[in-house]
């Protein structure tokens, strides 16, 4: 990755959450657990949609993509947050830096573009069933998850290639456990504008236009929904949305409070961006696996498998 005029400054200072030697080492434990649960709780999702043919739906294609989504999401920052906790060192490199940058980015448009596409396959199972195989055929549901993920890429390579094209000479320290972009504009003697500019247009498009189909899709499902005469019936279809319902809310809920707060460090802009990329990748898994009674069958299928085929070999 070309860094262009980046002469002046080659790291950068992450302040972290705490300077406290003691606070640090509960930190690290906590977010090691949180972490080494993420991961867990993503690939075992992951490995159970792969291996029941009961989950070889739309709906849990676009499952098995967001759980590698928040693996990788997890992935991008706890490590170097893990490794900053740990050493008195809390030096990130120019080039470290833009590639959590580009990776946030990237997972992240990807996630909010998933997240409407699953809201648009919820509408098609409840306001059109007969229609339903139609709508989310094979061809279709691939082209919305890779177009999920080529519309995301051309957000981040944009923001990045700008991004590289900056000059930092200010002051390094970013009061924060992992790089943002708009944490790096104050550090910059370079004209921001730009920058500013194709963030915030990305920002939208991203943010709020997938928000915005999401609520497209969601209020002919809430009347349809409603309309239903039996209390059953309405009960069935409104717990195949509530799992991605909470899951939506938890995402732009601390995303939209994230960037919509200056960047300035403090303890509560903290708080939201550790929800934002810690904790929400660590509850998605479990959203959808309690709350949803196929994937909790499929998981006790699959555990099933697995301890008789090793009883089996061990009586071998």
């Amino acid at each position: 990755m070309a860094l262009g005029n980046h002469s002046t400054v080659t790291e950068f200072i992450l302040l972290g959450l705490s300077a406290d030697p003691h606070v640090q080492a509960l930190f690290f434990v906590l977010f090691l657990a949180i972490y080494l649960l993420t991961l867990l709780g993503n690939m075992t999702m992951m490995l159970v949609i792969q291996v029941d043919s009961h989950l070889h739906t739309p709906m849990y294609f676009f499952l098995s993509h967001l759980s590698f989504l928040d693996f990788c999401f997890s992935s991008a920052t706890v490590p170097k947050m893990l490794e900053i906790l740990l050493s008195q060192k809390k030096t990130i490199s120019v080039v470290g830096c833009l590639t959590q940058v580009f990776s946030v980015f990237y997972l992240g448009g990807t996630e909010a573009c998933l997240l409407s596409v699953m809201a648009y396959d919820r509408y098609a199972a409840i306001c059109h069933p007969l229609l339903y195989d139609q709508k989310m055929s094979n061809q279709v549901y691939n082209k919305l998850v890779w177009g999920s993920w080529s519309l995301s890429f051309l957000d981040a390579f944009t923001n990045i290639i700008l991004a590289m094209n900056l000059d930092f000479c200010r002051n390094q320290s970013i009061p924060h456990y992992s790089c943002e972009l708009p944490s790096l504009f104050p550090l910059s003697c370079s004209d921001v504008s730009t920058n500013f500019t194709v963030l915030l247009f990305f920002g939208l498009l991203h943010g709020l236009g997938t928000c915005l189909l999401i609520i497209f899709s969601y209020t002919p499902i809430i009347s349809t929904i409603l309309s239903i005469s039996s209390s059953s019936g309405r009960s069935k279809a409104f717990s195949t949305c509530s799992s991605h319902l909470t899951g939506v809310i938890l995402f732009y809920g601390s995303a939209f409070l994230l960037y919509l707060m200056p960047i300035s460090g403090s303890p509560l802009e903290l708080i939201f961006s550790v929800q934002y990329s810690v904790i929400t990748p660590l509850v998605n898994p479990f959203i959808y696996s309690l709350k949803n009674n196929e994937v909790k069958a499929a998981m006790r299928r699959t555990f099933r498998k697995y301890l008789q085929h090793h009883l089996t070999k061990d009586r071998r």
